[in-house]
């Protein structure tokens, strides 16, 4: 009698996938710091939209703004990191970079608490619920008003910070001359519906481009390391090249971060 020989279906040697670590690896934090650069990017992009076209209104509606174009980079890191703290980092190296360039200590306050509640509120989806996702996005985006609320509760604190940097009264006068109730109550309300479009407009195009292309984690495995990667694209970005980057888009954040207080 023949025996048939062993296949690959009778000897399970083969190995197997390691579960994913739900807390925060270093990998995961090298994923974080890029995509906190990319948004830092848009940051830099929405404050300069608010000095050039808002006019008097200056940066009340800067929030707003960022909303509206950073929902694909939120997006992006929910989907890739999947996994508790990597919003919330983000958002703590925004709130750290706005302290140190000068802003109140309230700027670091609302960086980090609102995208805790974020970072809540899109784990109860596990990442994966596109509703809780979109809700999470707009609460994320409230924590850039940490620079803007003191025109409104810290008038006096305000005004006397301006001073210390050398301002005259009539630019002081300037900054403050559309800082009342209504003018509050429309930022965020703008805030509100950005980021409700920035967000939707994030899902859209990662469900056109990016979960087309095989998977968000595919096309993105592998940053900051070299080598080729699994997907359509190939990235061959170090963390070298990440840090090129950042180091040149610093200079020019440095440049208009004068503009969140009303420049």
């Amino acid at each position: 009698m023949v025996t048939a020989p062993n296949t690959p279906a009778e000897t399970s040697d083969q190995p197997s996938k390691p579960a994913k670590s739900g807390k925060l690896e270093v990998s995961d934090l090298i994923t974080i710091g890029i995509f906190a650069a990319l948004y830092f990017v848009m940051v830099c992009i929405a404050t300069l939209v608010s000095t050039l076209f808002t006019g008097g209104f200056g940066s009340i509606f800067l929030p707003a703004i960022a909303a509206l174009i950073s929902g694909c980079v939120y997006m992006l890191l929910a989907a890739r990191l999947g996994k508790f703290g990597g919003i919330t980092v983000m958002g703590v190296i925004i709130g750290l970079f706005l302290f140190i360039s000068g802003h109140f200590v309230l700027s670091f306050i609302a960086s980090s608490i609102f995208p805790v509640a974020a970072d809540l509120i899109a784990s109860a989806g596990k990442y994966k619920s596109k509703a809780l996702l979109l809700v999470s996005y707009v609460v994320f985006s409230y924590g850039l008003t940490g620079p803007i609320l003191p025109l409104w509760f810290m008038k006096d604190a305000y005004a006397a910070s301006l001073q210390a940097r050398g301002k005259d009264a009539a630019y002081i006068d300037g900054v403050f001359d559309n800082i009342n109730t209504g003018t509050f109550f429309i930022s965020m309300i703008a805030i509100l519906v950005c980021a409700i479009l920035g967000g939707w407009f994030g899902q859209r195009m990662m469900k056109k481009h990016f979960i087309k292309a095989g998977s968000v984690a595919a096309l993105t495995k592998g940053l900051g390391r070299e080598g080729e990667h699994t997907s359509h694209t190939k990235i061959r970005m170090t963390v070298i090249d990440w840090l090129v980057m950042i180091v040149v888009t610093v200079p020019l954040a440095l440049d208009i971060a004068g503009g969140c207080d009303g420049r």
